[in-house]
């Protein structure tokens, strides 16, 4: 008997296939169910969904899932967590422990992986090896190198996937992006964007029983298994080894944004210099074509965003919105509809995960694809690394590497526990 599964990938290779060779459609009488009546995916037009994580973040993407998303089964670590996310929802999902049994199933297209930072390379790793399309919470990765084999996984198993990165699929700010890309303030000058803090380190915490239904090893993935306690469960973005801190968490949708707004998706900095002291401290940096971006904006700046200041206009970029100085330099701005799909909590991302959707039949590049996402969260990693080692220093965005540096070079990797090596993908 054909899987849901199996035939909604067959149906999208022989539509790949017609499209590639020109060919056009021929009338059939298809009953109706096969197809899809409107607002009704029918069975085949179904793309069916497991999710790798059921946290916070997961919850609200879970009931954001809009057709022809249809969600099968939930899996996390802390098997307490993913038996409530199913209940809540009428008991409809499969539920396990172990992410491999959702990656096992040949009836799951596509999986979404909104795990904790540490974690989620070497599940989406797994998830492209085994076949399933991926949407991936952001930030992306905890260091760059990870971010480099994850990207090389994703291009060599020719997976659609789509980093968590939704200002990307806002119309807002599209246009705002492309106002600045486009020349629309002058050759910018200089981008200021917020000093996005960065983790603390870990230095101790007494042990605790671990809780039942939670698999600590695994929760750990490629950090040291240390000793459990709920500070780590639940406060790991405060510590290194887990997070980049905020400078990665809400970093990663400013940093996006600008280097969206420069036409810099697809490459970097060359240059990036601590400008304070400390873990906290305002950072700088420089790309090939003499662009500044200076980290100095307090937090109450455009944490979703960035100011552009250039030679003819100023322009403040945030979430769904933005300002420009002068106040009339826009004659054409998005209808105001186009933000009010976006209304509600600040993590809608509903018209994301559909644009991820739209793609897996046609194969097609997402807006946040993955290349995109390594990029931009590669520029946090560089700010906190400059914090760290204190100093001035170069940067080749082609090779990813730091030229004659072995110390700043040893921060693009880091040691993996045994067991959670990054998979290799040639």
């Amino acid at each position: 008997m054909t899987t849901l599964g199996q035939v909604s990938r067959r149906r999208f290779l022989t539509r790949a296939g017609a499209l590639a060779a020109g060919s056009f459609a021929i009338p059939h009488l298809i009953p109706r169910g096969v197809l899809a009546a409107p607002g009704e995916p029918g069975a085949n037009d179904r793309i069916i969904l497991g999710f790798i994580g059921a946290g916070g973040r997961a919850n609200q993407l879970m009931d954001q899932v809009p057709p022809p998303g249809q969600i099968v089964a939930v899996a996390d670590c802390y098997l307490p967590r993913a038996k409530e996310s199913a209940h809540s929802r009428g008991d409809k999902w499969d539920v396990y422990q172990d992410y491999r049994k959702i990656l096992d199933r040949k009836d799951i297209d596509a999986v979404v992986i909104p795990t904790h930072d540490h974690a989620r390379v070497f599940v989406c790793i797994r998830a492209c090896q085994a076949g399933k399309d991926v949407y991936a919470e952001k930030p992306l990765t905890v260091t760059i190198g990870e971010g480099r084999a994850l990207v090389n996984a994703v291009r060599k198993h020719e997976r659609v996937f789509q980093v968590g990165s939704q200002q990307r699929s806002m119309e807002v700010n599209r246009f705002a992006c492309e106002l600045v890309r486009t020349g629309g303030i002058g050759k910018v000058r200089v981008v200021q964007v917020v000093n996005y803090t960065g983790p603390g380190r870990y230095t101790g915490l007494p042990e605790e029983p671990v809780p039942e239904g939670l698999d600590w090893d695994l929760w750990c993935n490629q950090t040291d298994l240390r000793p459990y306690n709920k500070g780590i469960q639940f406060g790991w973005m405060g510590f290194r080894d887990y997070s980049g801190g905020e400078m990665t968490n809400w970093g990663a949708h400013g940093v996006d944004q600008v280097q969206w707004a420069l036409d810099k998706s697809l490459t970097g900095p060359v240059e990036v210099w601590p400008v304070g002291e400390g873990p906290n401290g305002k950072v700088s940096m420089r790309y090939a074509d003499g662009t500044l971006v200076r980290f100095e904006l307090p937090s109450d700046g455009p944490v979703g965003g960035a100011i552009f200041v250039g030679e003819k206009a100023k322009i403040e970029i945030n979430r769904n919105k933005f300002t420009t100085n002068p106040p009339d330099l826009v004659k054409d701005p998005p209808k105001p509809e186009s933000a009010e799909v976006w209304e509600g909590p600040g993590w809608t991302a509903k018209l994301h995960i559909k644009n991820w959707l739209d793609c897996i039949p046609t194969r097609a590049k997402p807006n946040a694809d993955v290349e995109i996402g390594h990029r931009s969260i590669s520029m946090c990693h560089l700010a906190n690394i400059a914090r760290e080692i204190g100093r001035k220093l170069r940067w080749d965005p082609d090779k990813e590497t730091f030229p004659g540096d072995a110390e700043a070079n040893g921060y693009v990797n880091r040691p993996r526990r045994k067991g959670y090596e990054l998979p290799e993908v040639g």
